[in-house]
């Protein structure tokens, strides 16, 4: 394993468990047996860093785009939303301990928030893919033409976010995920069917 990756290793792990704010780049460093400065030989600050960590090892990330690929106009549409539902509340249930901290810290936020604008990154890039897939199920005539795909992928994403939300803090109308992300696409698929 090389030094990046060992970084990104033990910065998912400490970021996870002490919260992004709470956490510096020395520690991160320390943690992987490295020195601050090879740090920042890989990372230009601790955003970059949790940029990189949230690409590259948060769990669901990888499947969701996974999930996306090449989708439209094949399989069953409900089972293709249902994989999304599964990796989007994979990927937000693994990463609220991670984030939760960063919403404390204004300066953490912000310089959060100019890193995924730097690297054309962030939150809503989901929504849109999300929301060019069901497009082009509209176009393949396999979804209503009139359904508006923003609303359809926010409504689907805002779900997901709020099982992984309510899973951290009592207990979700559906307490078994994959079970959440089925019921999310059977019902979002009702509303959208040609």
């Amino acid at each position: 394993m090389g030094t990046r990756d060992a970084i990104l290793d033990a910065a998912a792990a400490v970021m996870a468990e002490q919260g992004l704010a709470n956490v510096t780049t020395r520690q991160i460093a320390r943690t992987a047996g490295f020195t601050e400065a090879a740090l920042y030989k890989h990372f230009t600050n601790k955003a970059d860093l949790l940029v990189a960590v949230m690409r590259e090892r948060s769990p669901g990330f990888g499947w969701l785009a996974e999930a996306l690929h090449g989708k439209a106009g094949t399989g069953d549409v409900v089972d293709t939303l249902t994989a999304i539902a599964a990796a989007a509340i994979t990927f937000y249930s693994g990463g609220f301990p991670m984030f939760a901290s960063m919403f404390a810290d204004p300066d953490t936020l912000a310089a959060h928030k100019a890193e995924i604008r730097r690297k054309d990154v962030g939150p809503h890039k989901v929504n849109e893919a999300i929301a060019a897939y069901l497009r082009a199920e509209q176009q393949q005539g396999r979804l209503n033409p009139a359904a508006d795909a923003q609303a359809a992928a926010g409504l689907l994403i805002g779900a997901c976010f709020q099982q992984a939300f309510l899973g951290h803090m009592s207990t979700p109308a559906h307490p078994d995920p994959h079970e959440a992300a089925a019921a999310f696409a059977r019902t979002l698929y009702t509303s959208l069917a040609p």
